[in-house]
């Protein structure tokens, strides 16, 4: 079968030949149709993250969607974080009892494209933020990957008002697509100014921001929250500290939560996935990707470690 392999530790993966692999008890051969280029395969590719260097080589991908005897199913894989295969492969072997099937009509790159990062915005916002209907939400980062699912995610469960902030034009450009009411430019160090900003594109405090950058736009989100908003972390793109006041936190009584997908059980990933492969079926959910076939696994790496500008990078494999 044809796998891209990482054959180095911070090098790019090659594109192959390899023996298919042989299902241990409990596994299913998977026939992949779609893998994503996601952070955290490149972060498991460094040798440097906090799961360790991964034994060499091994074929990347944390994540995938296929087939298993006629069904279309997604399924997640362990893939640099432990020893084995991941999803960028023709063939993957993968637990029975990870598959999760996906409705009639989910076109199986668009689900590899939302993946978990729709699964890290759909369980901050509802699970972890608790967002009620008629609540107004900030997402910040809302250019990418996790902040354009969310602040669709955010829509769909109700919120009255979403506003988004993100660096870059092309950034802001798809957080507009994704149907923000507002989009707020991130340029500046200056809390003061941004959380001026963000007031201005508000209609009165905020209840409830979803946070994958922290540092100092954290910091000027928690400005604009209303006494007893949430602040759900996850992530530090901008920083891994953030400049939030003491007093703010305090005369608020904010309530800042962290959340990661490591936390969740099987049934709930299980369950998100089935949430967000229905929306993306009915047409209610989407990110902008690009699709690069299995043999350009080195190029869309590459693409994808420098900020492809098209988004979410899937490798369609079949």
């Amino acid at each position: 079968m044809r796998a891209a392999q990482i054959h180095t530790c911070g090098e790019p993966p090659a594109v192959a030949e390899r023996p298919a692999p042989a299902p241990g008890p409990g596994e299913v051969l998977v026939e992949v149709s779609a893998a994503p280029v996601t952070p955290l395969d490149l972060l498991c590719a460094t040798g440097t993250s906090y799961f360790g260097t991964p034994p060499t080589p091994y074929v990347p991908g944390v994540q995938g969607v296929g087939t298993v005897g006629g069904r279309t199913v997604w399924f997640p894989t362990t893939a640099g974080m432990a020893p084995g295969d991941g999803s960028m492969a023709e063939l993957a072997a993968v637990p029975e009892s990870d598959l999760v099937e996906l409705p009639p009509g989910a076109d199986p790159v668009a689900v590899a494209a939302l993946g978990l990062s729709a699964v890290a915005a759909y369980m901050a916002l509802g699970w972890r933020g608790e967002l009620r209907p008629g609540e107004q939400v900030i997402v910040l980062g809302a250019g990418g990957t996790v902040g354009q699912a969310a602040v669709q995610l955010a829509r769909l469960a109700g919120a009255r008002r979403v506003v988004a902030a993100a660096r870059s034009a092309a950034a802001r450009e798809r957080a507009e697509r994704a149907g923000a009411d507002a989009v707020v430019p991130l340029d500046g160090d200056d809390a003061g100014e941004l959380a001026a900003r963000l007031a201005a594109a508000l209609d009165g405090p905020a209840d409830l921001v979803l946070d994958p950058l922290f540092g100092v736009p954290a910091a000027a989100a928690t400005r604009v929250l209303r006494p007893g908003g949430r602040l759900v972390n996850l992530g530090g793109s901008a920083s891994e500290t953030s400049p939030i006041d003491s007093s703010t936190l305090r005369g608020k009584s904010l309530r800042l939560l962290g959340y990661t997908n490591n936390e969740l059980t099987p049934a709930q990933r299980a369950a998100a996935i089935t949430e967000i492969a229905g929306h993306a079926a009915r047409g209610a959910l989407s990110v902008v990707h690009e699709i690069m076939p299995l043999d350009y696994a080195e190029k869309a790496w590459q693409r994808q470690a420098a900020g492809a500008p098209s988004g979410r990078i899937v490798l369609s494999v079949r």
